[in-house]
């Protein structure tokens, strides 16, 4: 019988749910938000995102600060994508104790007027090889990218960037080709590497370059000096000006993963923040109500104090004490955000209070918890559920305002700490907008969800409270 009493009631619901519109739209999104959660492990592109966002190796070969992939079907000016090779062309000579392998990779580089932002070759080896890594162009021009020993006594990886080993290289080819007036005046350190490698040598390759489209080649010649000496396949990675759904931030991150996983904390924080502070301005309320007198008066003192305490400078002075985390973060603002329903529900509670079935349950010999928690607290169950919808948001943003300053749980990714990386990152100056934007929108969505779910269960929910 209570499971048909339940059914009719949920049926009788969202009946009226529907009627709302901005509360139909509030669902979808929130059915949205639950779906990224759920389907997390599959739409992301590293799947280690969460426990890795602040691990730089991880990184190490996305593109940085790459736009989104739908950038290049808006603009006329198409942006190299992001390649893998690995199958290299192989070759191995003998010479003596020496054994010199030879890998010759092939990369087109066309219909693209901006060109790559690296190319990362990598080879497994152990004990001790020397490699040399060149880049040969479409005008038959050969770059020397890298040239240096590795040693390893165990199996590891060996790593060569042209953005981080070539730049004399790059420098010097550029300034052997462009002697026009103002390339003496251009600083080494201002030159990307990538954009002289992949540029027509010309004047003016140094201050703007123009790509070179056609088939490049990166050989990587590796001398094994003796037998204990191994090698095995190497791969290339060239990676694009834009990559992925959102594009990547300054440490090369994915902001596509970066987003999805911080739908999962920001539906953690706002949801047990909410809860938790609810239940407990919930019973509070109904206890002031329901004892009154000094109790209702010195509960009343407490409430007044709790609310008039400015949580902010009361975290800044605990986050410089304690070493902030997430789960405190939670804590302080429940303890904080529990007064929110306390007087609401206090005047529902001394209407509730004076109802005949309470006084019925008093003359039966009811104790003062049974009262409470059997027979007032269930009727304020509805505006509960409303005060929870509507308090989510706060929870949320509030977060990511203490994570933007600085004060939060960097060991996870939330959208306030994608957003605290992008001021730090100088995205607003720099012109990095998917680094803010995404995020910042994600937090509006997420608050307007739960307004709009907040707002529709209080329009339905409370004209039935009041009739009680």
């Amino acid at each position: 019988m209570r499971w048909t009493d339940l059914k009719t009631g949920l049926g009788s619901f969202w009946r009226e749910f529907r009627k709302v519109k901005f509360g139909l739209v509030g669902v979808a999104f929130l059915l949205l938000f639950v779906v990224l959660v759920i389907a997390e492990p599959f739409i992301i592109p590293y799947s280690e995102a969460s426990t890795r966002w602040r691990d730089i190796t991880y990184w190490q070969d996305s593109p940085k600060s790459a736009q989104p992939i739908w950038v290049n079907w808006l603009s006329p000016h198409k942006r190299a994508l992001t390649q893998t090779l690995t199958e290299p062309t192989m070759t191995e000579e003998t010479l003596g104790a020496m054994t010199i392998k030879t890998a010759t990779f092939d990369y087109y580089f066309l219909n693209a007027a901006i060109p790559p932002s690296d190319v990362i070759l990598h080879c497994p080896m152990k004990g001790a090889v020397t490699f040399i890594v060149s880049l040969v162009r479409p005008d038959g021009r050969v770059i020397e990218i890298a040239k240096r020993p590795v040693r390893s006594s165990g199996l590891s990886d060996a790593r060569f960037s042209a953005d981080m080993e070539s730049k004399d290289a790059a420098f010097s080819f550029a300034t052997s080709v462009d002697t026009s007036a103002g390339a003496a005046s251009v600083h080494k350190a201002t030159v990307k590497a990538s954009d002289v490698l992949f540029g027509v040598a010309e004047a003016g390759i140094l201050r703007n370059p123009r790509p070179l489209n056609g088939m490049y080649q990166l050989v990587m010649t590796a001398y094994l000096s003796s037998s204990k000496d191994t090698m095995g396949t190497p791969y290339v990675i060239v990676p694009g000006r834009v990559s992925g759904l959102l594009g990547t931030d300054e440490a090369k991150r994915d902001l596509w993963s970066g987003v999805v996983v911080g739908t999962k904390w920001a539906l953690i924080i706002g949801l047990l923040t909410s809860f938790i502070s609810v239940t407990v301005g919930v019973i509070y309320g109904v206890v002031c109500a329901y004892y009154g007198g000094w109790v209702d008066n010195l509960m009343q003192r407490v409430f007044e104090v709790f609310i008039n305490i400015p949580l902010l400078p009361v975290l800044i002075v605990v986050s410089a004490v304690l070493k902030p985390n997430l789960w405190f973060l939670i804590l302080v603002m429940s303890v904080f955000f529990w007064v929110g329903p306390v007087k609401t529900v206090r005047s529902m509670a001394l209407q509730i209070k004076e109802e005949t079935y309470i006084e019925a349950a008093r003359g039966l010999g009811a104790s003062h918890g049974r009262i409470i928690f059997k027979h007032m607290i269930p009727q304020l169950i509805p505006y509960s559920f409303a005060s929870m919808a509507l308090s989510v948001p706060g929870a949320i943003v509030f977060e990511s305002s203490i994570s933007l300053i600085g004060l939060g749980d960097a060991t996870v990714v939330t959208w306030g700490q994608i957003l605290r990386d992008a001021v730090g990152g100088g995205a607003v100056l720099n012109g990095l907008w998917w680094w803010v934007v995404p995020p910042g929108l994600a937090i509006a969505f997420m608050g307007m969800t739960f307004a709009f779910v907040g707002f529709a269960m209080d329009a339905i929910l409370h004209p039935k409270l009041r009739t009680r």
